[in-house]
């Protein structure tokens, strides 16, 4: 039992070192929230690509997604979505806050710190299920809340627009590198190794530190109805359905984990970005982000522990 617990806290209580020390970074004056905002961009751009690669890369060995695990994944996380729409509807009536919600109650935020999880459990270069599960169900999100968002404002999703976000999406670029370095037996000479391999480093912290300074807990104004239902539904009803259904199933171990990864984290920060700028309720979308972060680390915990205790990891 003990041991359990030990690598649970293990794994959640550094995301939650670090985001602590961003709000202090924000608090003191460090950084504003223009150059938070900057230094956000920086980092999905030219730091989270080599911590893909990388995860990637680094393991050789059964690299290929498995098959099973897809093919529970992504009809659970668009089952989840069908259902949440019409739940959503009868608890708000705004369009724009509808969007938002549905978008919140499905859409993880699986790199940030999901991805950690799994390596603070595993190890660097052993979670490459993790990875690319993570390949596979990002463009996913993204290509569905565009769709989302655009017909809850009343607009018609511009495909091609949808299909060239995902195609430049850095994140799946870095994926589709790692992949066809493998494929292709490329061995990067040692320089280059070292570099991808500390700008993969780097991206955890930095991120999650970035992620702190961006905590206002100011902003919540009239929405607390809304946000409670997001929150509840994102780190423990959405969790505890998936979760048990892949234990009955039999997923155990790195899969398992991948599982937890995906579906016990809070709201992804980037749908944030893509509500606000999608005029849909950017401040409630924001906001889930804000208060789901450091509640999950409490939540994820749980879902560590009990599932560890259950040996199924």
């Amino acid at each position: 039992m003990l041991s359990n617990f030990l690598v649970c806290i293990n794994a959640v209580i550094p995301l939650f070192i670090l985001l602590v020390i961003g709000y202090l970074v924000r608090r003191t004056g460090l950084l504003k929230d223009e150059e938070v905002h900057r230094f956000n961009h920086m980092v999905f751009l030219v730091f989270f690509p080599p911590l893909m690669f990388q995860n990637l890369y680094g393991n050789n060995d059964g690299f290929l997604p498995d098959g099973k695990l897809l093919l529970f994944a992504v009809p659970f996380i668009l089952c989840v979505i069908l259902l949440s729409i019409p739940l959503v509807k009868k608890i708000e009536k705004n369009p724009r806050s509808q969007g938002a919600m549905i978008q919140a109650v499905y859409r993880s935020n699986f790199i940030l710190m999901g991805l950690p999880v799994a390596i603070n459990i595993f190890g660097k270069g052993n979670v490459s299920q993790t990875a690319l599960l993570i390949a596979v169900i990002v463009p996913m999100y993204n290509v569905v809340s565009v769709i989302i968002l655009e017909s809850f404002r009343g607009s018609k999703p511009d495909i091609g627009q949808i299909l060239k976000k995902v195609a430049t999406n850095p994140i799946i670029l870095g994926a589709v590198a790692g992949i066809l370095a493998i494929l292709l037996g490329i061995t990067l000479p040692k320089p280059i190794a070292t570099t991808v391999e500390w700008m993969a480093d780097v991206t955890t912290p930095m991120a999650l530190i970035l992620l702190g300074a961006s905590f206002d807990i100011t902003t919540v104004k009239g929405q607390k109805r809304n946000l409670v239902f997001c929150i509840l539904m994102r780190l423990l009803v959405v969790p505890a359905a998936g979760l048990s259904l892949a234990a009955l199933l039999g997923f155990r171990g790195v899969e398992f984990v991948a599982l937890i990864a995906m579906l016990a984290t809070p709201m992804a920060v980037s749908s944030y970005t893509m509500a606000d700028s999608m005029d849909s309720d950017g401040e409630l979308a924001g906001n889930c982000v804000i208060f789901s972060t450091p509640l999950s680390c409490i939540t994820l915990f749980f879902w560590l522990f009990l599932f560890k205790s259950l040996g199924m990891f």
